[in-house]
């Protein structure tokens, strides 16, 4: 499971973040996870409750919100929605298409006291 690795290294970086910022605790975090990312949501929340006991983070509530996935045609010169990998453009039918959203997993803001 990549997911805990991943929470691993999210909670690193907001309760550093909160810490050089002098904040005493993570009241919120928001998460954004594209889905073509092959990243799991639920396994994130519950890597979440395991690896956030004990620091700044201990009470923060999590949201995650979900990024659709986006392309831009390299041949016609679309963009376009992706929901898959190296999928076909829908409008020219090719296969060379830059995926340009959908596959990231990115710390959106936090709220800190």
């Amino acid at each position: 499971m990549h997911e805990m690795s991943l929470m691993e290294s999210v909670i690193e970086i907001i309760c550093g973040t909160a810490r050089l910022n002098g904040a005493r605790r993570v009241k919120s975090v928001r998460l954004d996870v594209g889905v073509l990312s092959h990243v799991d949501p639920n396994a994130l929340l519950f890597c979440y409750d395991a690896v956030r006991r004990g620091t700044l983070a201990d009470r923060a509530r999590l949201e995650i919100n979900r990024i659709t996935g986006e392309g831009w045609c390299l041949d016609c010169g679309t963009t376009v929605a992706l929901k898959e990998r190296f999928g076909a453009c829908p409008h020219c039918g090719r296969h060379r298409v830059q995926m340009t959203a959908g596959d990231e997993l990115k710390i959106r803001d936090m709220e800190v006291i």
